[in-house]
C-alpha cells in the first residue's frame, strides 16, 4: 500500500480507516500519473464530509450526494473552514435519487461507504452508481461484515444473537438491527459483479479495532493499531474477519 498524504492522516480519522485511505490514494495517483488532471469525486451518503473535505484538500472536487439536511450543514461549515468551498458541492438526495442528481460517466471517482446496508435494493444502487461513473473510473465501497458481527456477539457471549445473525438471509436480527442487511466478501463481489462493474481489490477494514479493550492502545495513540490493520487489510482469512469490508472496483472502459 502507498504512503498517505499527510493532509488525510492529520485529519483525526481512527486508525483503521488508514486502509481506506489508503486505497484512495493509490487511484488518486493512478489518475494522476495517466492525465494530470483533477478528479471529479461524488461521495454518495457522504454526510458531513469526513472523506469529501479532505479529497478537496488534496485538489480535488467533490459533491456529496447526502439526505440529511443537518449533515450538510455541517459539510459547508467543516467545507468553510477548510477553505475549500469552491471545490465541495452539497446536494440534498437520497441514494436511490442518484439518476436524478447526477449524469452519467462525469465521476472518476465514486465513494459509497455505508450505504448499501440501509437501501431498499443494493443492485439497483449499484447499478446507478456504474451508471454515473466515467468509463475506466473507480468505485470504492464499504460495508457492515457479517463475519464480524456474528464473532464479535459470540466472543460477548451473546450466543444466540450471533447464531441469528450467522443464520438470518441479510446477517441481522429483525427489529433489533439499525441496518438492514449485512454483507460478506463472496456475496458482495456477486453484487458488484452483477452490475458490471469489475472488482480489483478487497480489503478488511478494522480487523481488530472493534474487538480491542480500551485499554489495549493505551501508549501506542494508534499508530500501532493503524500498521496492523495495514498490514492484515489483505491478507486471508483477516481481511474477511474485519468490521467492514472494502472494495475497489473499476468500470470497464467503452
Amino acid at each position: 500500500m502507498v504512503d498517505i498524504p499527510k493532509e488525510i492522516t492529520h485529519t483525526g480519522h481512527h486508525p483503521r480507516m488508514a486502509v481506506v485511505w489508503s486505497v484512495l490514494s493509490a487511484e488518486i495517483e493512478r489518475f494522476a500519473a495517466g492525465t494530470g488532471a483533477t478528479l471529479r469525486i461524488l461521495d454518495v451518503g457522504g454526510g458531513s464530509g469526513g472523506f469529501a473535505v479532505p479529497l478537496a484538500e488534496l485538489g480535488h472536487d467533490v459533491t456529496v450526494v447526502e439526505p440529511s439536511a443537518n449533515a450538510l450543514a455541517s459539510l459547508r461549515q467543516r467545507a468553510a473552514d477548510a477553505g475549500v468551498t469552491d471545490r465541495v458541492r452539497a446536494v440534498q438526495a437520497d441514494a436511490d435519487e442518484l439518476p436524478d442528481v447526477a449524469e452519467p460517466g462525469t465521476a472518476d471517482l465514486v465513494l459509497c461507504h455505508s450505504v448499501l446496508e440501509m437501501v431498499d435494493y443494493p443492485d439497483t444502487a449499484l447499478d446507478a452508481l456504474g451508471r454515473v461513473c466515467a468509463p475506466g473510473g473507480a468505485v470504492s465501497i464499504l460495508v457492515a461484515n457479517r463475519i464480524a458481527a456474528v464473532l464479535g456477539k459470540a466472543l460477548a457471549g451473546h450466543f444466540p444473537t450471533a447464531i441469528d445473525l450467522l443464520t438470518h438471509v441479510d446477517g441481522v436480527v429483525p427489529g433489533r438491527d439499525t441496518i438492514k442487511r449485512r454483507f460478506e466478501t463472496a456475496t458482495l463481489t456477486a453484487l458488484v459483479g452483477g452490475s458490471g462493474l469489475v472488482t480489483e481489490q478487497v480489503h478488511g477494514v478494522g480487523v481488530v479495532g472493534d474487538l480491542l479493550p480500551a485499554s489495549a492502545a493505551k501508549g501506542d495513540s494508534g499508530e500501532g493499531l493503524r500498521e496492523f490493520e495495514l498490514a492484515t487489510a489483505s491478507r486471508v482469512p483477516f481481511r474477511d474477519m474485519a468490521t467492514h469490508i472494502h472494495l475497489l472496483a473499476r468500470k470497464p472502459m467503452r
